[in-house]
């Protein structure tokens, strides 16, 4: 890929392997991010405080269809990857086509295994390939206040309510 922060994992596990001999903390996330919104920012930043180095694994167009449903993802991996690539806290990004992100950490091999906090060092679903990995897991973010799917509805539900209020009101308009 052209940008300087975009790397297929095949690219990627050279580069993290020099930079673990180098004495560099590896810490890899990752997640959809369809729409960024501030949870996302607040994830990634903590996430990065974790470690030197910051990997972000960002679900293909493919995977977030099959995790999501119709519709998603509203806008493609390429873009996605951009965007996150373009924050000054993420040194990598790959796209990966997998349900989740256990392959990717058993290729990389981490030392940190960062989630939101929508999870739990529990109820994370690759905790037992971190494990065997020997990578720790974090919980970074905060409070989640509101998820992309969340914000979509709200959306929909918005323009659906000026579509029936302006409906209502060319109804109103041809009865005078």
């Amino acid at each position: 890929m052209t940008n300087k922060k975009i790397y297929t994992l095949d690219e990627l596990i050279p580069k993290l392997d020099d930079l673990k001999k180098q004495g560099q903390t590896i810490v890899l996330t990752n997640g959809c991010f369809d729409l960024i919104h501030l949870g996302h920012i607040r994830y990634l930043r903590e996430a990065k405080a974790q470690g030197n180095i910051l990997v972000v694994a960002i679900n293909s167009d493919q995977s977030v269809y099959q995790l999501k449903g119709p519709g998603r993802p509203l806008i493609d991996e390429k873009q996605r990857a951009q965007i996150i690539s373009s924050f000054e806290f993420v040194d990598f990004v790959t796209i990966f086509d997998d349900l989740t992100v256990e392959n990717i950490l058993r290729q990389l091999k981490p030392h940190i295994h960062a989630k939101g906090s929508d999870y739990t060092k529990e109820t994370v679903p690759e905790k037992e390939t971190a494990k065997a990995i020997k990578a720790q897991i974090a919980i970074t973010g905060g409070p989640k206040v509101r998820s992309t799917s969340e914000i979509i509805d709200e959306i929909r539900q918005r323009f659906k309510d000026q579509a029936n209020d302006k409906d209502k009101n060319n109804n109103q308009a041809s009865k005078k």
